[in-house]
C-alpha cells in the first residue's frame, strides 16, 4: 500500500471516529447537558474563532507546504519554519491590544441577540491562537510525509475533549464558565502535544536570518491568507450570521443538520492531509502527468466513497432525525431536514472536484486564490442577509449550496485552462448515475420498524448494492483492489489459523 492510500487509510478512520463522536456530542450530550441555548452560545463561539484563526496564522502554514519541497537547502527550509513561527507574531500581537483594550463595545456588538455571549468573547480570541499555530505545527509534520498523528489531534482530540467537559457538566463537576476554561486549557494541550511531535520528527536550526526569499514568501502568505480567511467565513460565517439573527436553539438545530452532512466530506478531509504536499512536489518538478493521475484518481475515489454516505444519509433522512429524537427528546432538530440535503449536495460536488483546490493553492498561479476565496466570501455573506431574512435558517443552507457549486465550477475551469486537465473520467459519469439511482431507489423505501431496526436494515441494502455494483463494474480501480488485497489476505490469515 503506497503511501497516500495508506495514510488516507488511517486518516479517514480517525474521520470516522472523529465523527461518531462528534455525533454523539452534538445528538446526545449537547442537547441532554447543555440544552439548545447554551449549545447555541458555544457554536457561536467557536465559529467565531475559526473566523478569527486564519488571520492570526496569516497564511504561512500552507506557505510551509508549497516552499519546504522546493527549498534550495536544509538552511533555507529551517529558515522557512522559523519564519512561519514568527510571522503571525506580527498580526497577533497588536490584535491583542485592540481586542483586549476594546473589550466591552466587541462584547456588546457580538451580543446583541444573545446577551449571554458577551461573558465568554476572550474565548473567541485564545482559541484562535492556539488553533492558528496548532496548523503551523501540524503542517510541519505534513511535509514530512506524516500526517496521522497530527490529523487524530485535529479531528479526536478536539471531539473527545468535548465529550469528557460535557460529562463533566452534566455531572455538575463544572459550570457554564468552568466548562469554556476547560475547553480553552484543552486546546491548548493539543497544542503542545503538536509542537513535541512535529520538533521530534524535524527540528530546525536556529538562524537569526530571514530566508533567501523572504519577499516571495510574504507576498504567497499575504494571498493565501486571503484566501484561508474566504474559506473561514464560508464555512462559520453562517453559524455567527444565525447567532445575531436568530435564536439560539436555530443555530443548534442548523449546526446539527451541517454535522450529518459534514459526514459526506470525510473522506476528503483525510485524503487532503496527505495530498498536498504531494501536489505540491508535482508542481514544484513540473509534473503535469502526475498531476493529472493525481486530480483523476482522487476525484473518482472521492466522489465514490462520498455518494455512498450521501445516499446513506438523506435516503434515510426521516428514520435518522426520528432516532435523534429518541437519543434526545427534541422534536425541533428536525426543522432542519432540508438542510441536509443542500449541504450533502455541496459536498458531492465539491467530492467530485479531487484535489483542485490544493492544485490551485500550490500553482504558480496562487495569485487567483484571494480573488476566488474573497468573492466567494462576500457572495456567501449577501446571499446569507438574503435568504436568511427570507426563509430563515433554511436560507443559510441554500446560499452555501449556490456559493460553493458556482466557484466549484470556476476552479475546476482554472485548472483546465492552465494545465489541460480535468478531474472527470468515463467513471464520473457512472458513479454520479449510480448515487441518483440508487438514492431515488431507495428514498422512497419506509420500513415497519423502529428507527433504529430502519436504519441498520435500509443502511446495509444501500451498501450491499452500491459496493457491489462499484465493484461489478470497477469504477474505481483503486478500491477494486484495496477489495482484492484484502480478501486475499482474510483467506491467507484464515487458512494459516487451521489446525
Amino acid at each position: 500500500m503506497g503511501i497516500v492510500a495508506k495514510q488516507s487509510f488511517y486518516n479517514i478512520i480517525s474521520v470516522i471516529l472523529a465523527f461518531a463522536i462528534g455525533a454523539l456530542n452534538t445528538i446526545v450530550f449537547y442537547p441532554r447537558a447543555m440544552g439548545e441555548e447554551l449549545y447555541g452560545i458555544v457554536l457561536i463561539l467557536l465559529a467565531q474563532s475559526n473566523i478569527l484563526q486564519p488571520i492570526f496564522s496569516y497564511g504561512v502554514q500552507h506557505t510551509v507546504i508549497k516552499y519546504f519541497s522546493a527549498a534550495s537547502s536544509r538552511k533555507e527550509q529551517d529558515k522557512l519554519l522559523l519564519f512561519s513561527l514568527f510571522i503571525p507574531l506580527f498580526i497577533i500581537l497588536p490584535s491583542a491590544v485592540l481586542f483586549f483594550g476594546y473589550y466591552p463595545e466587541i462584547a456588546a456588538y457580538l451580543s446583541t441577540k444573545n446577551p449571554e455571549i458577551g461573558e465568554f468573547i476572550y474565548l473567541i480570541f485564545i482559541i484562535a491562537i492556539s488553533t492558528a499555530y496548532f496548523e503551523i505545527f501540524y503542517n510541519w509534520a505534513r511535509v514530512q510525509k506524516q500526517t496521522t498523528v497530527g490529523n487524530f489531534l485535529k479531528e479526536v482530540y478536539q471531539r473527545l475533549l468535548i465529550t469528557v467537559l460535557l460529562i463533566a457538566y452534566f455531572l455538575q463537576w463544572l459550570d457554564f464558565s468552568g466548562f469554556i476554561n476547560a475547553l480553552l486549557v484543552g486546546y491548548y494541550l493539543r497544542l503542545a502535544i503538536i509542537m513535541g511531535y512535529s520538533l521530534w520528527l524535524y527540528r530546525p536550526q536556529l538562524y537569526f536570518e530571514w530566508p533567501e526569499n523572504t519577499r516571495q514568501l510574504l507576498t504567497y502568505s499575504s494571498l493565501i491568507f486571503l484566501s484561508a480567511f474566504g474559506a473561514s467565513v464560508i464555512i462559520d460565517i453562517d453559524a455567527s450570521m444565525l447567532g445575531k439573527l436568530v435564536e439560539d436553539k436555530y443555530v443548534a438545530y442548523y449546526r446539527v443538520a451541517i454535522f450529518i452532512a459534514a459526514i459526506i466530506e470525510a473522506p476528503r478531509r483525510a485524503l487532503s492531509q496527505i495530498i498536498s504536499p504531494l501536489v505540491a512536489e508535482a508542481l514544484n518538478k513540473n509534473k503535469t502527468e502526475e498531476l493529472n493521475g493525481l486530480l483523476k484518481k482522487s476525484s473518482t475515489n472521492l466522489l465514490l466513497v462520498a455518494g455512498l454516505f450521501f445516499v446513506l444519509i438523506n435516503a434515510n433522512i426521516q428514520d435518522l432525525y426520528a432516532f435523534i429524537y429518541v437519543l434526545n427528546g427534541k422534536a425541533g432538530f428536525a426543522l432542519a431536514i432540508p438542510v441536509v440535503l443542500y449541504i450533502s449536495v455541496t459536498k458531492l460536488f465539491t467530492a467530485l472536484t479531487g484535489c483542485t483546490d490544493n492544485i490551485i493553492t500550490n500553482s504558480r498561479y496562487y495569485y487567483a486564490v484571494p480573488f476566488l476565496s474573497m468573492g466567494s466570501a462576500i457572495a456567501v455573506v449577501y446571499l446569507n442577509l438574503h435568504f436568511i431574512e427570507q426563509l430563515g435558517f433554511i436560507g443559510a443552507a441554500i446560499a452555501t449550496l449556490l456559493v460553493i457549486s458556482s466557484f466549484n465550477v470556476i476552479k475546476m475551469g482554472l485548472v483546465f485552462k492552465w494545465y489541460g486537465i480535468t478531474p472527470w473520467s468515463k467513471n464520473t459519469l457512472y458513479l454520479l448515475l449510480l448515487i441518483g439511482g440508487t438514492y431515488f431507489a431507495f428514498l422512497p423505501l419506509a420500513l415497519p420498524f423502529p428507527a433504529f431496526v430502519n436504519l441498520v436494515v435500509k443502511s446495509s441494502l444501500i451498501t450491499a448494492v452500491y459496493l457491489a455494483a462499484c465493484l461489478q463494474f470497477n469504477l474505481s480501480p483503486a478500491v477494486n483492489d484495496f477489495v482484492s488485497n484484502s480478501y486475499q489476505k482474510i483467506k491467507v490469515y484464515f487458512r494459516g489459523s487451521r489446525p
